[in-house]
């Protein structure tokens, strides 16, 4: 199916009001829970995997045996959250754009988006890595790049042989932005799921290793802001996988730690699946972004405002699986 274009739906601006009521009631769930948008004082970064962001439906009802499931007043409620962060990095866009031009649609001419092609089935899922951003209070700085293994990192042991086979299953994404008079660069991924545990490890000691190399790189030459986020599919806290994502310095803020990031997760049983993390340790691109601490990183748990009549599977094929974080920086 060909790409639609943004301009060729304009019914998603002219929703029923069945779904107006929806989102008058998702919007007052977002003003609690999240911070403003406050011009020239702060910067709202977030992540959210989309599952299967490609194909929708045209209409407003949701019906039961609808395929796929997703339909405009889904997108229009997936705009809505999005319309509440600065940049998001959006994981499981597809090769059909059908969903996410809808949603651009919906979020209006001053938004953007920089996305990659895509990682090619079976290993890569046929899924692009993302950006999307509110051109009103950031803009691309210039950097955009996929990451790839240099051979020196390889060839240092610090990386198992054959961890990577070639490269990354879907090669991380890099953009840099521009805040006010602050510069930083956003790196997405996401990290492959496999049979076990055991098959992510190596590209994540890949990515912690490549960031620590780029870090120490970007703390000489410019100091420019390094934010490492995504769904890096860590099962625990404690386990291998979240060692290998930290053990070069990388850290998320304590606020995200013993949250839930699925809508299939039980409080007291959390993945640690989606992170959003940076350097800490002096001469490894430390943040100049103001970063305050407590209360200023968590999840949006749109399942408390949304879908609420219907079960955890459907509501995943509706919107997602994953609920979206955020940390929000003092610019």
């Amino acid at each position: 199916m060909p790409a639609l274009a943004i301009g060729d739906n304009p019914a998603i601006l002219e929703p029923p009001a069945e779904t107006q009521q929806e989102l008058v009631q998702l919007e007052a769930g977002l003003d609690a829970e999240l911070p403003p948008k406050l011009l020239d004082r702060n910067l709202l970064v977030a992540t959210w995997n989309v599952r299967a962001f490609g194909d929708m439906a045209d209409s407003w009802e949701r019906g039961a045996k609808d395929s796929p499931k997703r339909n405009l007043s889904d997108a229009l409620a997936i705009a809505e959250i999005l319309s509440r962060f600065d940049v998001i990095a959006v994981q499981e866009a597809r090769a059909n754009l059908r969903a996410l031009r809808h949603v651009l649609k919906a979020l209006g001419p001053e938004w953007g988006l920089i996305l990659t092609d895509v990682n090619p089935p079976p290993a890569g899922n046929g899924e692009r890595l993302a950006f999307v951003f509110d051109t009103r209070r950031v803009r691309p700085s210039g950097l955009a790049a996929e990451l790839v293994m240099p051979d020196e990192l390889l060839d240092d042991g610090k990386v198992a042989d054959g961890a990577l086979r070639e490269q990354f299953v879907r090669t991380p994404y890099a953009v840099s932005f521009i805040s006010g008079d602050q510069t930083f660069i956003l790196v997405t991924l996401h990290v492959k799921f496999g049979s076990d545990a055991g098959e992510r490890t190596g590209e994540l000691t890949a990515i912690a290793e490549w960031m620590a190399d780029w870090a120490k790189r970007t703390a000489e030459d410019y100091n420019q802001n390094l934010i490492c986020l995504g769904d890096f599919n860590i099962d625990e806290r404690k386990d291998a996988n979240f060692k290998a994502l930290t053990s070069t310095g990388l850290q998320p803020p304590d606020d995200l730690q013993g949250l839930t990031r699925t809508i299939f997760d039980d409080p007291g049983a959390e993945h640690y699946y989606d992170q959003i993390a940076w350097f800490t340790e002096k001469g490894r691109a430390q943040l100049t972004l103001g970063y305050e601490g407590k209360g200023h990183a968590g999840r949006f748990e749109w399942t408390k405002h949304l879908l609420e009549e219907m079960d955890n599977q459907e509501k995943s094929w509706h919107i997602s699986d994953h609920y979206p974080l955020w940390v929000e920086f003092r610019t």
